[in-house]
């Protein structure tokens, strides 16, 4: 049973409340228009960095999570979290655009390398890996292929686009896979490649200058993460990584060597535009795409208490190899 047992407040509250805590407001009515437009619990994640800090002590030296005191920092202003917000919303369209680009490319190679072998691919699987198709999962008691499989034939079940619909009237199903791709979402996408025998896992890899196909996997999932928290129009710019991508082992993949074992760096979005920006140079090497990426970053807020840091950007990133 829930705890929860804070108050209603209404907008005017809400305003009130901020100002008590310590944030510097100097427009009600424009505040008001905020709060209501986009509400209070939504615009709390980014104002959240400005909440001063707990300052915790553990008997047994084990690191402990920051917490939060209600009150601001001083200095914190509530249009600081305004800007806060606009930049993360360019920031979240600026990412889909390249991860579209990625997704939509990688449909194209798996159905292209697979179409050859059999046009009905993804229901054959002495075409995939064994670890896929033939390894049964102890809490569901099906393969992951059987739980893939199941979700790939609801998507055509309830599918209205046209193109299905002619494919099924005209020749039935299965649909050939270079028809049934198009209607797979990234993380339908990215658990079938997973699933795919090494050797083609290896090509697909290659053709993207990656070293290694489970790094490969590991960026895929990765990038459906990210994905899914754009979708929802979640916040990103100080996103902690829950699922953190795999970096090639050193020498391999030169321009990520400074990154292994930086956690600062490989569990914030950082990692996700160096990633963003080594596929795109093979999905789309005449893309405005970096440039404008640099842009947005030299165009953060000048907000008091955070910075680029706080998304995992290293000291002298411009210069790195990946924005030069």
């Amino acid at each position: 049973m829930s705890t929860y047992n804070k108050p209603y407040c209404t907008y005017e509250q809400q305003l009130e409340l901020l100002k008590s805590r310590g944030l510097e407001i100097t427009n009600d009515k424009v505040a008001l228009e905020y709060l209501r437009r986009l509400g209070y619990y939504r615009l709390s994640g980014y104002w959240y960095p400005c909440r001063q800090l707990i300052t915790l002590s553990s008997p047994q030296s084990k690191p402990i999570r920051p917490q939060r005191k209600d009150e601001f920092m001083t200095g914190s202003r509530f249009q600081d979290a305004i800007e806060l917000y606009v930049f993360d919303k360019k920031l979240r369209l600026l990412i889909l655009d390249s991860i579209e680009r990625i997704e939509v490319a990688c449909r194209g190679d798996i159905a292209y390398l697979l179409g050859k072998k059999d046009r009905f691919a993804y229901n054959n699987p002495s075409l995939l890996h064994g670890n896929f198709t033939k390894k049964v999962e102890i809490k569901t008691g099906k393969t992951k292929y059987q739980e893939w499989i199941k979700k790939h034939d609801q998507l055509i079940q309830r599918s209205k686009e046209d193109f299905v619909e002619h494919y099924k009237t005209k020749y039935g199903l299965p649909l050939p896979i270079w028809v049934a791709i198009e209607l797979w979402d990234f993380g339908l996408l990215s658990t079938f490649y997973k699933g795919m025998a090494v050797q083609d896992k290896a090509d697909i890899a290659t053709k993207y200058g990656v070293s290694d196909f489970q790094v490969m996997e590991s960026w895929l999932r990765c990038l459906n993460y990210v994905r899914n928290v754009v979708a929802h129009h979640s916040r990103l710019w100080n996103k902690n990584l829950i699922d953190q991508p795999k970096l090639a082992r050193k020498g391999e993949m030169k321009a990520f060597d400074s990154f292994i074992g930086n956690v600062s760096v490989t569990s914030r979005v950082y990692i996700v535009f160096c990633i963003l920006a080594h596929f795109m140079r093979y999905v789309c090497p005449r893309s405005s795409w970096k440039i404008r990426l640099i842009d947005l970053m030299r165009s953060f807020p000048k907000a008091t208490h955070v910075g680029l840091q706080d998304m995992g950007f290293p000291e002298g990133w411009e210069q790195h190899e990946f924005w030069i």
